[in-house]
């Protein structure tokens, strides 16, 4: 019976033994890997820097004493890979939306981006409240979340929407009038219409509608797990000794 005993206690603390170093394993040599995607100026795996999220997610984890990791993938297999691959903690950069808090953690806001509309230069479009964008088809991509009230709108076909798989095509599409309007951040637009190949022939037809939908704070969405709290608290606690907005403008003013 002692025997007995004395094994099964021995199997006991193995496998707290083993529980511990599985918890401890995204420590183990220093690193956090997130998804993210190619989504210039914000991140990018051929951007300097990797992007000015980035930049600022390194900052805050090298604070906190960690190393970021950033793999990049399609953005819907970005989050399933943050969801479902053990290797990963989360993904980022995120906009709000609580249908997101079944699966993950918000981190604190590390940045923001305005989001708002792309259009035709000659066809400019004036307007107060999404109910006065009802007559006119509307530009989005495919996965992203955008403001709640948009979204709601468009599930409910309030608003007419066409889905394209990245930004460039929607701006493409945009440019050949088969969309009136394309959602879309600022800076986003700005850097694509200078920098990608098939939009800079037409950077002087498309300029950035006046009125915002919203300045979208940003985050990072991190794994509901115990490690995942774990390391959003770690997270959050070096956030407030980083000056984000100095990164961000550095960044973006280059």
């Amino acid at each position: 019976m002692m025997k007995a005993i004395s094994v099964f206690r021995m199997t006991v603390c193995l496998m707290l033994l083993i529980a511990g170093m599985q918890a401890n394993l995204a420590f183990a040599d220093n690193k956090v890997y997130l998804t993210s995607l190619d989504w210039p100026p914000y991140t990018g795996e051929s951007l300097p820097g990797q992007g000015a999220s980035v930049a600022v997610a390194k900052a805050v984890f090298a604070e906190a004493g960690l190393e970021l990791v950033v793999d990049f993938y399609p953005w819907k297999r970005a989050v399933n890979l943050a969801k479902n691959d053990e290797k990963y903690v989360g993904y980022f950069p995120e906009y709000y939306s609580a249908d997101l808090e079944q699966d993950f953690i918000f981190s604190e806001p590390m940045g923001n981006g305005p989001l708002g509309f792309a259009q035709r230069k000659d066809n400019p479009v004036t307007w107060q409240s999404l109910s006065d964008l009802k007559p006119f088809k509307i530009g989005t991509v495919s996965g992203y979340v955008n403001t709640t009230e948009f979204d709601q709108m468009a599930e409910a076909g309030t608003i007419k929407v066409d889905s394209a798989g990245d930004d460039v095509k929607n701006l493409l599409k945009l440019n050949a009038k088969r969309v009136k309007l394309a959602v879309i951040d600022k800076y986003v637009m700005t850097y694509l219409l200078d920098t990608d190949p098939a939009l800079k022939k037409i950077k002087g037809n498309i300029v950035f509608n006046e009125t915002l939908l919203e300045d979208k704070k940003l985050y990072i969405c991190f794994r509901k797990s115990e490690k995942g709290k774990e390391i959003q608290q770690k997270f959050n606690t070096a956030l407030k000794k980083v000056d984000v907005s100095a990164i961000m403008s550095k960044y973006l003013s280059r």
